[in-house]
């Protein structure tokens, strides 16, 4: 999969059809490019709230794609056949859900609620886009699916660790009563080209600090450690459980930790940068250690990341570079 567009799909298309909510975000929109890539029919469904039509500009022209503007937590306008609904409509950046709490608890339950009928209706497989924030501050290191999670659920950030935790909720009790395929996929820290440079994403942060010659903020003393995992590698393992039919939940993340100081160190010298690091009091609730167990990846799925940090760091530089827009797109 590349940034340049999606690859042709020979005789027109000739797959299953699938819906993926929030499908004009960041990883969202690199989903719908792998899926058209490999033959697949897709609708997008999106809001555009935090997505932009822009991150599926390449696919918009395509036979075998169809972006439907629509608030999911009022309903899914999607006539026709479905074979597949990947549910990967919210917020996900701290930024963007701290600024619509509401809409955030709101898409993570009635449009999970949604997404799921879609499916159920259809006798399509489900794939909910859940998240590493279900483990909160976790207290196991590193997080195995098995562990239940250490979350504040009255803090800022629990309209969307809930939200997500929730709709995990809502998805096992489908799956359980009316019988409805699902899958659930546990979101590690994700980065790539599409992020959106003022989004509030370490990576994003980092980069656009570094290149503009400004101190790079670090949080705290800069202690806590992220896992980091390239687009192309998350959007395989996503692709892995599509076709599996492993419930889950399953962590997909690169297990490589490192301490966000070093990250910012790390940008610095790709970079080239005279930036310095600015530090500011850590936010409220804010993990001071994630890293994912993918022991279940790798024996269910046989998926684990290829990309290096630093090649992976690369490619989402030359992205900023090419003259992003500031502050726009970006959805999980």
């Amino acid at each position: 999969m590349s940034d340049g567009g999606p690859a042709p799909v020979t005789g027109g298309p000739t797959g299953r059809r699938v819906v993926v909510t929030g499908g004009a975000g960041f990883l969202g929109s690199h989903l719908c490019e792998a899926l058209v890539a490999r033959g697949e029919r897709v609708v997008a469904v999106d809001d555009l709230s935090t997505g932009r039509r822009d991150n599926v500009g390449a696919l918009e022209d395509h036979p075998a794609f169809e972006l439907v503007v629509a608030d999911v937590a009022r309903g899914i306008p999607v006539a026709g056949p479905v074979d597949a609904v990947m549910h990967f409509a919210s917020p996900a950046s701290p930024p963007d859900y701290l600024a619509r709490p509401l809409q955030t608890l709101a898409v993570g339950s009635e449009g999970t609620r949604h997404a799921l009928a879609l499916a159920a209706s259809h006798g399509a497989r489900f794939v909910l886009a859940s998240t590493s924030e279900v483990y909160g501050d976790p207290e196991v290191h590193p997080q195995p699916e098995t562990y239940w999670g250490h979350v504040n659920p009255v803090g800022p950030r629990s309209v969307y660790d809930e939200a997500k935790r929730f709709a995990e909720a809502l998805t096992m009790a489908t799956h359980r009563a009316e019988g409805v395929d699902v899958g659930i996929v546990r979101i590690f820290n994700t980065y790539g080209p599409r992020l959106r440079p003022g989004d509030g994403r370490v990576v994003s942060n980092f980069l656009v600090q570094a290149m503009e010659g400004r101190p790079l903020t670090v949080y705290g003393d800069g202690s806590q450690t992220r896992s980091l995992c390239y687009v192309d590698d998350e959007v395989a393992g996503i692709l892995a459980l599509l076709d599996s039919a492993l419930t889950g939940p399953v962590n997909i993340g690169n297990p490589d930790e490192l301490s966000v100081l070093e990250l910012a160190r790390a940008v610095v010298a790709l970079t080239g940068s005279s930036s310095t690091i600015a530090y500011e009091p850590l936010p409220t609730d804010d993990p001071t250690r994630r890293r994912p167990d993918i022991t279940l990846a790798r024996g269910e799925l046989g998926w684990e990341p290829v990309v290096p940090l630093e090649e992976g760091l690369r490619r989402t530089a030359a992205f900023f570079t090419a003259g992003t827009p500031r502050g726009t797109g970006g959805r999980p």
